[in-house]
């Protein structure tokens, strides 16, 4: 299911399910995008702290809820941080699919894509975050543009890829901060019916690359092996880790399926935006990724 795009006029819905969000951080951000032309829309307990460090998980969720009942927001926007698996037994996933909107996140908004996608068969978005339209890159602009302005038929990339394994494939498009996709294959939120393309990403503030070793180890034994037909890694480190490349390479070898690694998203300097749960074509060789709708 395709949500409609965003129009300028429309309203965007602001919540924060994964950190302690304060008046002073959004005021920019909230200005900005009044600036653009959108109304903005505070979800009751957006600057909330019921659990200290957050607010609490009924607080949350109940956010997320009062955004996708409500017939004038069009785009759901949250951040990233800790703590969005609290909220995914909370939210109303039937008024979500009678409700279909735009939902833009990443990092630990993760969680929350991929079963809003699983659970409705509503395409998400991937990619950024509030806090990227204050000081916003032409790159970055031009992704929110093409992705929730408008419909991609095709990924920009930032940079030429990295081809760690050659090849072409199709499946369905998931994916987000690897530790939050492996919690969704263990919780069994993503549904092995399917083939899939999938995209990763992490970065090196978080872990070292024998921790990502580690990661990927999970992933290889997990259940949605035989359902990956082709992987897409988003930016980990500045210089490119070359160990990090060998293990991607050696992922891509032991599958039989094309990999590649880019700059083009995660939590580097670029901000790509993905559309989760849509058709895709992935062309290491090429370097393209190519959608079908």
């Amino acid at each position: 299911m395709l949500p409609e795009r965003l129009h300028i006029g429309d309203t965007i819905g602001l919540a924060s399910p994964s950190w302690l969000a304060t008046p002073e951080r959004f005021a920019p951000i909230i200005e900005e995008m009044q600036k653009r032309g959108f109304r903005v829309k505070c979800a009751d307990n957006l600057y909330a702290s019921g659990w200290g460090y957050t607010a609490s998980d009924t607080e949350r969720a109940d956010d997320l809820n009062q955004l996708i009942r409500d017939p004038e927001v069009r785009l759901i926007f949250f951040s990233g941080g800790e703590g969005a698996d609290d909220v995914l037994p909370l939210l109303d996933y039937e008024a979500a699919k009678a409700n279909p909107k735009l939902w833009l996140s990443y990092s630990d908004g993760t969680s929350i894509l991929n079963t809003i996608w699983s659970r409705t068969g509503l395409i998400t978005c991937y990619g950024q975050m509030p806090g990227v339209v204050i000081d916003e890159s032409e790159y970055d602009r031009l992704q929110f543009q093409n992705h929730i302005l408008s419909l991609p038929t095709e990924h920009v990339p930032s940079s030429d890829w990295h081809l760690l394994t050659k090849g072409q494939t199709s499946g369905t498009l998931i994916g987000g901060y690897i530790t939050n996709f492996l919690f969704l294959i263990g919780s069994g939120r993503i549904p092995l019916d399917r083939d899939y393309v999938l995209f990763l990403e992490d970065h090196e503030q978080f872990c070292g690359v024998e921790r990502e070793s580690d990661y990927l180890a999970q992933l290889e034994q997990s259940g949605i092996k035989p359902h990956v037909k082709g992987l897409l890694f988003g930016h980990f480190s500045d210089p490119v880790n070359p160990w990090l490349l060998k293990r991607l390479q050696l992922l891509g070898e032991r599958w039989n399926i094309p990999v590649a690694y880019c700059d083009d998203y995660g939590h580097g300097k670029n901000h790509a935006i993905l559309q989760l749960g849509a058709r895709a074509t992935l062309d290491t060789e090429k370097g393209t990724l190519k959608y079908h709708w």
